[in-house]
């Protein structure tokens, strides 16, 4: 486990992002958008989300989409951002699967 992933989430088992995945239908979006099939395609994937200040309040949108948190930390930090202003967090579908 990456050193910031969220400990609370150890052994629960996160789905490989699939191939056929395109991240960038995802990034700068909000979940509350998702229709049901894409919450199923995303489904147990992990999401970066930036962190509220009052400085920034950013929308709650996905800045990154990976099978782990450091994935989503690795896109981050390719993007010149610091990983530190954003929260990690495991997609889970509101709905039945």
């Amino acid at each position: 486990m990456g050193p910031l992933e969220d400990q609370a989430h150890a052994g629960t088992t996160l789905g490989d992002v699939p191939s056929e995945l395109n991240p960038s239908l995802y990034v700068n979006r909000s979940p509350d958008s998702f229709s049901p099939s894409e919450w199923r395609s995303v489904h147990g994937l992990w999401a970066a989300f930036e962190l509220y200040s009052p400085q920034t309040t950013p929308l709650r949108r996905i800045r990154a989409l990976g099978a782990t948190s450091s994935e989503c930390m690795g896109t981050i930090a390719s993007q010149g951002l610091p990983v530190t202003n954003f929260e990690y967090v495991p997609l889970r579908s509101p709905l039945p699967l």
